[in-house]
C-alpha cells in the first residue's frame, strides 16, 4: 500500500529539512512550521522515497530531508501523476500537483555536485494543499486523477 515515508521541515530556505512525525498541513498555505509555506503554488514538495533509494546507492549517508522535500512517499508511482491530479494523505489531506520539476539553486545542489546529478528536476512534485489537517508518517497515499474530458464529471 502506498504510504507517507517521513514529513520534513525546516524553518528557513536553504536549509536541509528535519523529519518530522506529525504535521499539520493548512489549506491553502502548506506545512505549518515549514519554510516554503505560503499563499503560493509551490507550498509542498514530494519525492519519491525508491528515488532516495538510487541516490544513497552513492550517498549512503544522505538524509532524510536533504533534497528539501517536504514529503517522502513509498509505494506510489509519482512520475505518473500529472499536473491537476490529486493525492489524499490520511483521511483528511489533499494535495493538488501544480508543478512537476524543479531547477536546483546557484547551478546545481550540494547532492547534484557530489553525485553529477540531483533528481529534483525531474522526478520531484510541488502541491498546494487544497484540504489542510493533521498526517502522520505511515500514513496511506491514494492518487486521484483528474478527468482531461470536459464532458465527464
Amino acid at each position: 500500500m502506498a504510504h507517507v515515508e517521513a514529513f520534513c521541515i525546516s524553518e528557513k530556505k536553504g536549509q536541509v529539512k528535519r523529519e518530522q512525525a506529525r504535521v499539520v498541513l493548512k489549506t491553502e498555505w502548506g506545512m505549518e512550521n515549514d519554510a516554503h509555506a505560503g499563499d503560493w503554488h509551490r507550498q509542498i514538495s514530494l519525492l519519491a522515497g525508491e528515488s532516495i533509494d538510487n541516490v544513497k546507492k552513492v550517498m549512503p549517508t544522505l538524509k532524510k530531508g536533504a533534497f528539501a522535500e517536504n514529503i517522502i512517499t513509498r509505494g506510489l508511482d509519482l512520475c505518473s501523476l500529472k499536473i491537476g491530479d490529486r493525492l489524499r494523505v490520511g483521511k483528511e489531506v489533499i494535495l493538488e500537483i501544480t508543478q512537476i520539476g524543479k531547477e536546483c539553486h546557484n547551478q546545481g545542489c550540494a547532492i547534484k555536485k557530489a553525485t553529477g546529478d540531483c533528481i529534483m528536476p525531474r522526478e520531484g512534485l510541488f502541491a498546494r494543499v487544497i484540504q489542510g489537517g493533521e498526517a502522520r508518517a505511515g500514513d496511506p497515499l491514494t492518487a486521484e486523477a483528474t478527468s482531461t474530458n470536459p464532458d465527464e464529471t
